[in-house]
């Protein structure tokens, strides 16, 4: 299966193009580069991987890299809701324009599979704090990030569900871990990073909830949906993470301390946060028989692994975040 991963050279799409190449299959990659392209020079003469300069906001470059593919992984986008916010009028030309574009250009070249990376931040704010959210509860955005996300999300599953091609949304915990792009502007990243560096952190509140999943995880989510039997993917959503994998900011920090030693914690009192949502992930474990390998506590010591090495010599760079 040849697939086409667009956003590649990014953080999970590195991981991803990987665990693909590694699996057999054969990888195009279409990127606009905008943080670089050191993450796939490793990959760059393998056998079976392409790389294309690109941007999917461009209809000839998208159509020149649907050519001869059989699957397309959709992870391009603005990435989350400090970056689209700020990028608003980009946002919704690439996470909205774009993605529609992609979609019709792919069906119209008969491509077999779509998956597309989505986001558990589509629930917001849970309406009963003491519940856990599934695949079917409301959809409550509270950023563009996220509104652009359900919109192409019910346009992939409500709107063309009757599509050719097997459409599939994964809804994304919030990620962490190494990534040859690394990012230092991920939770449990960076506070890893600032308790290691600068021996203290603040938390602003640190009692709203969100799931989160290493990056290797969740790339290896959307492996699985590509090897899946169609019936079991076609028109479906999936939360891609583990149940027992939910924590509150003061719990991060608590299991940064565990391995960071001496760290210094600020507490800044907060009782409103737009985001606050504890996930559910029986579904693709039930159906797909999806199971994590990593936990935040290995992620935290990942990353403190990392920086003790000093291989990364501005840790607050800014090509180690997105805006």
């Amino acid at each position: 299966m040849k697939v086409l991963v667009t956003g590649g050279a990014g953080y999970i799409g590195s991981v991803l193009v990987r665990q693909l190449l590694k699996g057999g299959f054969k990888v195009r990659v279409i990127d606009s580069l905008k943080f670089g392209g050191e993450a796939l020079y490793d990959v760059m003469m393998h056998p079976n991987f392409e790389f294309m300069k690109g941007d999917i906001r461009n209809k000839e470059e998208v159509a020149q890299a649907l050519n001869d593919v059989d699957a397309v992984v959709h992870l391009a986008a603005i990435v989350g809701d400090p970056a689209c916010k700020k990028f608003s009028e980009e946002a919704q030309e690439t996470n909205w324009n774009g993605s529609v574009a992609l979609f019709e250009a792919a069906e119209q070249a008969g491509v077999k599979k779509f998956v597309f990376a989505s986001t558990c931040s589509n629930y917001g704010k849970m309406a009963d704090p003491d519940s856990f959210v599934t695949e079917t509860s409301e959809l409550r955005p509270v950023s563009l990030y996220a509104e652009l996300k359900v919109k192409f999300e019910n346009y992939l599953l409500n709107e063309k569900k009757d599509s050719p091609m097997c459409c599939t949304a994964l809804r994304f915990s919030t990620v962490y871990g190494f990534s040859p792009r690394i990012r230092f502007d991920l939770t449990v990243n960076e506070f890893t990073r600032n308790a290691f560096v600068n021996g203290e952190q603040e938390i602003w509140g640190a009692q709203f909830w969100r799931p989160y999943c290493h990056v290797e995880d969740l790339a290896r989510s959307v492996v699985l949906v590509l090897n899946s039997d169609e019936n079991k993917v076609r028109a479906n959503v999936f939360n891609v993470g583990s149940t027992e994998e939910n924590y509150s900011k003061g719990m991060i920090i608590n299991e940064v301390c565990r391995v960071v030693p001496n760290v210094q914690v600020n507490y800044v009192e907060m009782n409103e946060d737009p985001r606050d949502y504890r996930v559910n992930f029986d579904k693709i474990k039930n159906e797909l028989g999806y199971t994590i390998t990593k936990t935040v506590p290995d992620g935290v010591k990942e990353i403190y692994t990392l920086l003790k090495t000093g291989v990364v010599t501005d840790v607050f760079s800014e090509k180690f975040r997105n805006i």
